[in-house]
Parts: C-alpha cells; sequence; structure tokens
C-alpha cells in the first residue's frame, strides 16, 4: 500500500509570494501533491486558476482539488479539466464534490443541496465521455448537448475522477460512479464502515474500486483553536472541532488509525494559514513525513 501525503492550501494562502513557498516546499520536502478547494465565498483561491500558477512554476509536484460539479457547464468544466491536465502533463488529480451547504455558499453555488446529488449522477458520466473524446448529444438538467467533441483531451486517460461525502447516498454514489473516495470529517472507524458500503455498490455496478484509492482530508490545528475559529467551524459542519486534531503528534496518530483500516492517500491542511508555509511543512515532514511510502 502506497501512502501519500499532499497539502492543502489554507485560506490566506493567495498571494503569489505565499503559494510559491508552498509549492517549493513541497517539492524539496517530498510531499506527494498540492490541494486547492474550491469555496466560492472563502477566501480561498479559484483551483483552476491556482493550480495553473502552481503547474507553470513546478514540473513535478501533482496538482490536486476538490471542485463543484453542482452550478457548472458540463462542457466547460470539461475543457477546463482537460486543459489544465494537459498543461501539467498529466499531474491533476481530481475529487469532484457537491459543495457547502451553509449560507452563503449555497446560494453562490446556485443548486438546491437537495439536488446536487441527481447534478453528479448526471453529469460525472457526460464529463468522462466528453475526456474520452466521444461525440456527445444529451438533454437533461445538467444541460443540453449536440454532438459535441472536446480537445484536447486530457493527457491521463482515463482522467480518473474520486468524490467525497460520508452520507449513504455519497457512499453508493461513490461506489457506481468515482475512481476513488476522498472523505473529511470522519472517523476512522466510519470510514472502514464507509468503504465496506461502497465497495458493495461498486459490485452491483459490476465496476471495481482499486485498493489504493481510498484517502481521507482532514484538517488539523498546531495549537488549541481561538473561540471564534472554533464558533465558525462548528457553525458551518457540528462535528468539526471534535474531528480536528490539535498538535502534529495529535495528527499523526490520526493518520496512524486510518493507515490500519487500509486507507492510503492523505491531504492535510493547517485550519489556519500559517505566518511561514516552509516552516509548517518543515513541521509536517518531521512529523508525518516518514510514513509515506
Amino acid at each position: 500500500m502506497k501512502i501519500r501525503i499532499g497539502v492543502g492550501a489554507a485560506g490566506g494562502s493567495s498571494t503569489p509570494g505565499a503559494l510559491a513557498e508552498l509549492v517549493t516546499g513541497l517539492d524539496e520536502l517530498g510531499f506527494d501533491s498540492l490541494w486547492l478547494s474550491e469555496v466560492l465565498t472563502g477566501p480561498v483561491l479559484d483551483p483552476i486558476v491556482g493550480l495553473s500558477w502552481a503547474a507553470a512554476s513546478n514540473p513535478r509536484v501533482k496538482l490536486g482539488t476538490t471542485m463543484l460539479l453542482p452550478g457548472r457547464n458540463v462542457v466547460r468544466l470539461a475543457k477546463q479539466l482537460a486543459s489544465l491536465d494537459v498543461l501539467c502533463n498529466g499531474r491533476l488529480l481530481v475529487t469532484l464534490v457537491p459543495g457547502l451547504t451553509y449560507s452563503p455558499e449555497r446560494e453562490a453555488i446556485g443548486v438546491d443541496p437537495k439536488r446536487r446529488g441527481a447534478v453528479i449522477d448526471e453529469a460525472l458520466p457526460l464529463l468522462r465521455r466528453l475526456w474520452a473524446g466521444e461525440t456527445v448529444s444529451h438533454d437533461g438538467p445538467a444541460g443540453s448537448l449536440r454532438e459535441v467533441k472536446l480537445s484536447p483531451l486530457p493527457v491521463q486517460q482515463p482522467l480518473e475522477v474520486w468524490l467525497g461525502g460520508t452520507a449513504p447516498a455519497a457512499l453508493e454514489r461513490c461506489g457506481r460512479l468515482s475512481d476513488g473516495w476522498l472523505p473529511s470529517l470522519c472517523t476512522p472507524d466510519e470510514a472502514a464502515l464507509g468503504r465496506i458500503v461502497i465497495e458493495e455498490a461498486s459490485a452491483r455496478a459490476r465496476r471495481s474500486i482499486s485498493s489504493e484509492h481510498f484517502g481521507v482530508s482532514i484538517g488539523y490545528a498546531r495549537a488549541p483553536i481561538d473561540p471564534a475559529t472554533a464558533r465558525a467551524m462548528t457553525a458551518r459542519r457540528p462535528r468539526a472541532l471534535e474531528l480536528t486534531p490539535v498538535g502534529l503528534p495529535a495528527l499523526r496518530t490520526l493518520m496512524e488509525r486510518f493507515i490500519a483500516v487500509g486507507f492510503s492517500k492523505f491531504v492535510v491542511r493547517p485550519v489556519v494559514a500559517p505566518a511561514s508555509w516552509r516552516a509548517e511543512l518543515e513541521a509536517l515532514s518531521a512529523a508525518v513525513g516518514d510514513l509515506q511510502t
């Protein structure tokens, strides 16, 4: 089992200097990948733009995103991700997500949370067909297409798509449609049970997901979380505070517990942007870098 660790950029890491320091440090210290999450109303870079910049600045680091699918034009998204995969020479890692449900993000996405799963059900197969070079015609809630053929195509064939989510419908969808699972805010025991559900759904769909394609995204804090940040985290996701390890030894212990139940890919994200990414990455490397195999 190949253990790989990527690092997610925290809010406030949106300047050229901060992103350059992060990308350079990831490369020099042996981390697997840079991850940018899409939050339309949050203080974070647009992932397509940020990852394009990172691709041009470094030829080795893999580029990952947790990107919104609901609310997007399917052809435009297919074109953007295919173009990025071409420009980074096949280093792109894609996880598609339904998006957060709290205001104002809910309104910015523009799709009712109860309908987002159905959008993914329809749109993801269309993305795969476009990336495979098919000529696609379709008429449905995800869009009306008439003999659309995408060019350029992704370097990676196929361009794999992972999904997140821990709700029963999300787990079933992951098994039926995705190439991997990258949840967040769950315990190792919950993740292990979710994996069983996913693999059962995959078997029913007569497909399989690689045992190497189960990971987890973990937000962590280096120091006790201040009350204002704690309130904001809890307001957005009720379990966020209890599932956020505080201190790098706690982060390592949690990662080891996930590894013990078969999870091998990690995206670790400081909940507060560090003053120095280089110092943050050096501390992370010392604490968990040796887990990579």
